[in-house]
């Protein structure tokens, strides 16, 4: 059983951890898109 809480805990941190990254990298992103943006507006 112990075993079986330790493989769910490294699944959900790793899980956890991609979300972040992908949601950091969406970010910079929106921010790459919105200076392109303003560039060409000047």
């Amino acid at each position: 059983m112990n075993r079986l809480a330790v493989v769910l805990a490294t699944v959900v941190a790793g899980l956890a951890g991609a979300a972040c990254n992908t949601v950091h990298g969406i970010g910079q992103d929106i921010s790459a898109t919105g200076e392109i943006i303003q560039k060409a507006v000047k």
